[in-house]
């Protein structure tokens, strides 16, 4: 029963993307689909003397062609597309998903910009609105990435540290508010510099109460009571970033490594003075010598000196950072942040299978571990998560997946992970 909305989302996913798309080419297949038909001359001429449509209505249905794709091909499609799912974080929760994909001008050597506006409602009553987008403008000049979201979470709170007891947790709810934003202006091909903004405000940091016998309020005392009461951050700084990837939604070959500095500081609007260094880079490449077989690979570090507030900290699991770690699924299988600290570094493989027809397939592990600093990493401190998953092809042309995995980690964890695109 938990894998049944996962596959309720792809059977409805799946209607719009086979008008979508009339090919198999990941080049060729458009987004949006029009059912105007185009007839023949042979089927529209009448030979002298026959009735009016007599030869149209009995000549073969092979004259009529209907064409599927649009005139533009490079044309966004705002088309809305229902989601439902579970999750261990959510439980069951259903919402709507806007995904378009499109080219700024004609040259097809400029990769395609992306958005992504999805909301749902979820069976514990948390709530998402997010607006991500991915934008190379012509010529890539000038590269801009970031969201604008809105969440109400709500989900289990483990404390701080890398040594987090399974069976001690609060059940804590809150909401947020996060502007990211990325201005980068391209100095090389591939090679992006640039600024960073990063605004985050929190609510009310409320305890729980949802009928949970095994909760306990201790984790929630941990976090000091100014912060509960909610606070904001705001920070900017320099970023860098080489992006060779042939594609940003499903890579087959190419690097990407994204680093900046975050400067969070009164005079910025923070209540809280703090720095962040971060690093997140990807390498990706075919196996076997052909695209049926992608190797993904990806490190990531993000490391905290100053006071840091307890939701900036580094932490495992899902997706916590959204924007903040270029939307990447880390420690896939480990409850979302269920390890939690200043300092945090991971790295996870992923091998890429293809299928049949739109159905690929994938498994992962990954590996890592938070601490106050540096140098409390352990050997024996390492986390560990890993699992499998499959791909669902909704757009070929610009290799728009709908991803399903399922995943197991450090922590007594295990949990379902249904959501647009690869995990990175």
């Amino acid at each position: 029963m938990r894998f049944l909305y996962p596959l309720l989302a792809l059977s409805a996913l799946a209607t719009p993307a086979a008008l979508a798309q009339s090919t198999p080419s990941d080049s060729a297949a458009p987004l949006l689909a029009s059912a105007a038909p185009i007839v023949s001359a042979e089927a529209t001429t009448e030979p002298a003397g026959a009735p009016v449509g007599l030869n149209r209505a009995l000549a073969p249905a092979t004259t009529t062609k209907i064409r599927l794709t649009p005139s533009d091909p490079d044309k966004p499609s705002f088309l809305p597309v229902p989601i439902a799912f579970y999750q261990q974080e959510t439980g069951f929760a259903g919402g709507v998903a806007i995904l378009p994909v499109w080219r700024f001008g004609t040259d097809t050597t400029v990769r395609k910009s992306n958005a992504r506006l999805i909301a749902w409602i979820s069976q514990k009553k948390q709530t998402t609105v997010q607006l991500t987008h991915t934008i190379f403008t012509k010529e890539e000049k000038f590269f801009f990435s970031g969201e604008l979201s809105y969440f109400d979470l709500a989900f289990k709170y483990y404390g701080r540290g890398n040594d987090t007891d399974e069976d001690v947790y609060s059940n804590i709810q809150y909401p947020l508010w996060v502007f990211d934003e990325k201005a980068l202006v391209k100095v090389k091909p591939n090679l992006f510099v640039g600024l960073r903004y990063r605004l985050t405000d929190l609510g009310t940091v409320k305890l729980k109460e949802d009928g949970d016998d095994e909760a306990t309020a201790s984790s929630y005392f941990t976090i000091p009571a100014e912060q509960r009461g909610g606070y904001t951050t705001s920070g900017v700084g320099p970023a860098l970033l080489y992006d060779s990837r042939d594609n940003v939604l499903a890579t087959y070959t190419g690097n990407f490594v994204d680093a900046h500095v975050l400067f969070a500081g009164k005079g910025l609007g923070s209540d809280y003075k703090f720095t962040r260094y971060m690093v997140d880079a990807r390498h990706f490449n075919p196996l076997f010598g052909s695209n049926n077989t992608i190797l993904a690979l990806q490190f990531l570090g993000q490391y905290h000196t100053g006071d840091v507030p307890f939701r900036e900290w580094g932490g495992m699991g899902a997706t916590l950072g959204g924007s903040l770690y270029n939307n990447a699924y880390l420690m896939r299988g480990i409850y979302e942040g269920r390890y939690r600290d200043r300092q945090f570094t991971t790295a996870q493989a992923e091998i890429r299978q293809k299928l049949f027809w739109r159905i690929d397939g994938a498994v992962f592990g990954a590996v890592g571990q938070v601490a106050p600093n540096l140098d409390d990493y352990t050997v024996d401190g390492l986390r560990y998560a890993g699992g499998a998953g499959l791909r669902f092809r909704f757009n070929r042309r610009d290799r728009l997946n709908i991803r399903l995995d399922y995943g197991v980690g450090s922590g007594g964890n295990s949990g379902i992970i249904f959501a647009v695109g690869e995990a990175f």
